[in-house]
């Protein structure tokens, strides 16, 4: 919200000498946020108001010039060369004149161009640097400044501009008067409040028909009509200045007064042409297949949640969000239709985000507007087309009105104390919440207050004490910092979440943590059944993207969406891994609302508890293209599905577990390339190649691999104990068996180690060969046995006969046989 300084001090009786740093700290005070200070361009010399005598057009050059006699407040009209050609004879205009330096160290001399001495300039927008139009010169219109007046205080080069940041919760400071009763509040002078004003006495029956269709999402909707504006009409300078330093182009005088009437109110309006508006106005929900042209000219396909303002043609425009094109205001628009509503902030919001259409006017509605002020902002809006646009008012305003009684909230009036730690007063309670524009009555600390209607976030006592620390200054809160409790350091699930992060980082995988969203569209992509338990997603109220509205519930979507991005900036040899929460859906209770008052109790904490989704922290790796590079040493090695697999091996190493794989089958892996992985007998993931249709619908290089298990089932380690360490030699032994295919390596393993005993120290798989003279169906395994005894060097005879043990073990268990 940009506050200008000269519009700010018409309302508010500012402090005589008080100074913009001063100014400054107030605004701070009251908890906005000073994003910049825009100071008048520096401007030195004659600039004065001059009126245009005489206009005559030069010939002979290659573009329009014409030599100009303004009138200046001196004996003697000065001659001036211009090549803007949107100014009359009669016209008020900014000149220069010599000697004059504009903003950019431009200085202005009198000089021969085009024949003629031209004796000063006749200023832009840009040159005077208040705006960035240069399409023409700045026309004052015809009355209002004599010739001659210095033009720095008609153009405001003296005024200061703040831009202030409106936190979500405070729409009321989206206005010059929700801005100037909290500064008159803080700084204890008197203000004039903008809405105070007398309505007319209107005559007549309202000139239209009006219903809503739904007063949940439009509890106040008034509309007021006017004929006979002179459609050519300009907006006075006046108008046009203020839009302009805050940060709106001037169009129109219907719009400009609409707009002008909003930054000052706070009241967002819309014009319709009054002419081309067929039969009574209906406020209603969409219908379903229903279309709008909005006023951008995109034709846009509405759902059943956006609301619409519709005449007997159809949707004439999307209600608090953008007007329809087939009754926009024209150039020859002579009868307007004005609006004036209170919306439903969060269907607003909804809508914008949905449409993808900020505006000034969403800003405001979203935030929450004053329903008192509808007619008020009509009368004011009305008042300034009559003044400027010899606009005549038709009948009376429509005002239909389905509001409930506004809240009363009960509240000690010693607990903003309380809470901050300030012994503020009843008094001082009383008196800030009356500034604020709440009614208290009450006797004693037990106080009623009922919230003014522009302040729809004052729900609760929390909400009070709030606005009253802000207002008595956060700065009288005594910041004494409580002792810290000394620190426990990290727990054991946070020491095992980082290690496997450094694990999977070690093993050359770089971390990409994605938003924890997704929706049907990146399920779909993935394959998934529809009876699949990662489609039952937990959605979110207010998402980001209508695209992602629900909760994760799988890593996937976000990490191959990374994969896609870096291979789409040339990247060819990615590895990425993420580890996160993930939500499943399922049934739960709905949470309660605790209040801030005290402590919830047990089965309050409980409920909350209950209604939270469990959020399992997995582990993801996606991996394509070469996985060792090709170079002097080698022709390298691309990546394949037992790099997802040994990767799922690093995970579990790192978190202390005993992995199991085995063939499996999930979507989105190749069903004969997919791999189960256990824990005591219970699967914690799956790692593999993706399937070749997923890798298509996501644009992935085929053969693309993917892991991903969940890191809460791996079990807790025990305490590791140290290994006893033996000073005696090792006897080092290659063990070849042959297995069916069918038969899981780590099971042959696992029958090697039971079959081995104590003497086993470690055992490898080093070698996967397959082919003559191996028979089909089965495969050759090779192990590297390290045997060692603690007490004494093995002879080659224990060394046998350990190895024959382990044989022996391996073939009853899984028919394994020696190879020859």
């Amino acid at each position: 919200m940009k506050v200008p300084v000269s519009w700010l001090s018409e309302i508010v009786d500012l402090p005589a000498g008080i100074t913009v740093e001063q100014l400054d700290a107030a605004f701070v005070r009251l908890g906005f946020e000073v994003e910049e200070i825009v100071r008048p361009p520096a401007t030195t010399g004659p600039l004065v108001v001059g009126r245009v005598l005489e206009i005559e057009e030069l010939t002979g050059f290659k573009k329009p010039i014409r030599y100009c006699q303004v009138e200046v407040g001196e004996s003697e009209p000065r001659g001036i060369v211009c090549g803007a050609r949107n100014f009359a004879v009669g016209d008020l205009v900014v000149a220069a004149l010599p000697g004059a330096v504009l903003p950019g160290d431009f200085a202005i001399a009198a000089r021969k161009t085009y024949d003629h001495v031209s004796d000063g300039m006749i200023c832009s927008v840009r040159e005077l640097g208040i705006g960035e139009d240069h399409a023409g010169i700045l026309v004052l219109g015809q009355e209002g400044f004599e010739p001659g007046t210095p033009a720095a205080d008609v153009l405001g080069l003296e005024d200061v501009v703040f831009d202030l940041e409106v936190t979500p919760d405070r729409g009321y400071a989206m206005s010059m008067r929700g801005i100037a009763r909290d500064l008159a509040g803080v700084l204890g002078v008197s203000w004039r409040d903008p809405a105070d004003l007398p309505l007319p006495e209107w005559s007549g029956a309202p000139a239209w028909q009006v219903s809503v269709a739904d007063p949940d999402r439009c509890d106040r909707f008034s509309m007021l009509a006017l004929e006979d504006l002179g459609p050519a009409a300009p907006s006075p300078w006046a108008l046009r200045q203020r839009l302009a330093q805050c940060g709106i182009r001037s169009i129109s005088l219907a719009v400009d007064v609409t707009n002008y009437v909003m930054l000052e109110l706070g009241q967002p309006m819309h014009a319709f042409d009054r002419d081309t508006v067929r039969g009574p106005i209906t406020v209603r929900r969409a219908a379903a297949g229903e279309r709008l042209t909005t006023l951008d000219g995109a034709d846009r396909a509405l759902t059943e949640d956006d609301l619409l303002i519709t005449d007997e043609s159809g949707p004439i425009g999307m209600a608090g969000v953008m007007g329809g094109a087939s009754t926009e205001i024209g150039d020859g628009t002579t009868a307007v239709l004005l609006e004036a509503a209170h919306w439903e902030q969060t269907g607003i919001s909804r809508g914008v985000r949905r449409h993808r259409l900020p505006s000034e006017a969403g800003k405001r509605f979203e935030r929450g507007t004053d329903p008192e002020v509808t007619v008020v902002a009509l009368a004011r809006a009305a008042g300034l087309l009559v003044e400027h646009g010899g606009a005549r008012v038709v009948g009376a305003p429509v005002d239909v009105d389905t509001r409930g009684p506004r809240p009363v909230i009960a509240m000690d009036a010693a607990l903003p104390g309380r809470v901050a730690g300030v012994a503020y007063t009843r008094e001082q309670v009383v008196e800030v919440l009356a500034a604020v524009g709440a009614e208290v009555v009450g006797e004693g600390a037990a106080i009623r207050v009922t919230p003014p209607s522009w302040r729809a976030d004052l729900l609760e006592p929390a909400d009070l004490v709030e606005e009253v620390v802000r207002f008595r200054g956060f700065d009288e809160i005594p910041s004494i910092l409580p002792t810290a409790p000394p620190g426990r350091g990290l727990t054991e699930r946070q020491r095992r979440r980082r290690s496997i992060g450094r694990a999977l980082a070690d093993a050359g995988y770089v971390e990409a943590p994605a938003f924890p969203f997704t929706g049907a569209p990146q399920l779909d992509a993935l394959g998934l059944p529809e009876d699949d338990d990662r489609r039952r997603v937990n959605t979110v109220r207010n998402p980001l993207s209508e695209e992602a509205p629900a909760l994760r519930t799988t890593l996937l979507p976000g990490l191959l969406a990374s994969l896609g991005r870096n291979l789409a900036r040339g990247l060819r040899d990615v590895a990425l891994f993420e580890h996160g929460a993930v939500f499943p859906g399922g049934e739960r209770s709905a949470a309660p609302l605790p209040g801030v008052d005290r402590r919830p109790d047990d089965a309050t904490l409980a409920a909350l508890l209950g209604a939270v989704p469990a959020q399992p922290w997995h582990v993801a790796v996606a991996i394509t293209g070469q996985r060792e590079p090709r170079g002097w040493w080698g022709p390298g090695r691309p990546a394949e599905w037992a790099d997802a697999v040994q990767a799922a091996r690093v995970v579990a190493q790192a978190a202390g577990a005993e992995l199991t794989v085995r063939a499996g089958e999930r979507a989105p892996w190749h069903p004969g390339r997919c791999a189960e992985l256990l824990v005591d007998g219970t699967v914690v993931g799956y790692a593999g190649e993706l399937h070749p249709k997923v890798c298509e619908n996501l644009g992935l290089p085929p053969r693309t691999s993917v892991m991903e298990l969940d890191a809460d089932a791996l079990p807790a380690p025990a305490v590791p104990q140290a290994p006893p360490i033996s000073t005696f030699p090792p006897v080092l032994i290659d063990l070849a068996v042959v297995v069916r295919d069918e038969v899981p390596a780590a099971e042959v393993a696992a029958a090697l180690r039971e079959g081995a005993g104590e003497l086993l120290e470690s055992l490898r798989l080093f070698d996967v060969y397959t082919g003559a003279p191996v028979p089909s169906g089965s495969r050759s395994l090779a192990y590297a046995l390290t045997l060692r005894a603690p007490d004494r060097t093995l002879t080659g005879e224990e060394a046998t006969a350990v190895r024959d043990a382990a044989l022996a073990a391996a073939t009853a268990a899984t028919g394994a046989q020696l190879r020859a």
